[in-house]
């Protein structure tokens, strides 16, 4: 209803300040959606596309970068398409796959903080514990590692509560 209304004025009205205002609620509105372990939407991905924007999970941890996997190079794993840059990698996500997957299903860890679901780039990354984590960009990536003990802390809190709830 009140997107309805919201459209209606942007549309009606046309100025830039309603098309701002249009904008800024479609982008509250992705912000809200839930997101949970058991979610089909695991690794952060849509349906036919594939996991971590393509990338290759077990990179970040044996090349300490973000690199790009293969696609003849891929694996099925929680319902999301993983790709791999090499033979050697595949096979080690193949034998412990949750070990090489993001936290939060790859949403921004930042944001799950604060029980949001936000989309990351997967070039703003940290390994904390032996477990890999996104951010939304390299600004938040920066301030969440000022505190990362504790974001992940609140972090995992929300998930654990999100996860449980979509049972």
């Amino acid at each position: 209803m009140m997107f309805r209304s919201l459209l209606r004025h942007a549309v009606s009205r046309n100025n830039k300040v309603t098309i701002w205002s249009l904008a800024f609620f479609l982008v509250l509105v992705s912000f809200l959606v839930s997101c949970s372990k058991n979610s089909d939407l695991a690794a952060n991905t849509i349906p036919e596309t594939n996991a971590i924007g393509g990338y290759d999970p077990v990179a970040y941890f044996t090349e300490s970068k973000p690199v790009l996997g293969n696609e003849d190079l891929y694996h099925v794993w929680n319902k999301a398409k993983w790709l791999f840059s090499s033979q050697e990698n595949m096979e080690l996500f193949k034998k412990d796959p949750a070990q090489y997957a993001p936290q939060y299903n790859g949403y921004c860890a930042f944001a799950q903080s604060r029980n949001k679901c936000v989309e990351v780039n997967p070039e703003a990354w940290a390994i904390v514990d032996d477990k890999l984590y996104f951010t939304y960009n390299h600004s938040i990536k920066n301030a969440w590692l000022q505190d990362k003990e504790n974001y992940i802390a609140k972090a995992d809190r929300n998930w654990q509560n999100n996860s449980l709830s979509s049972n």
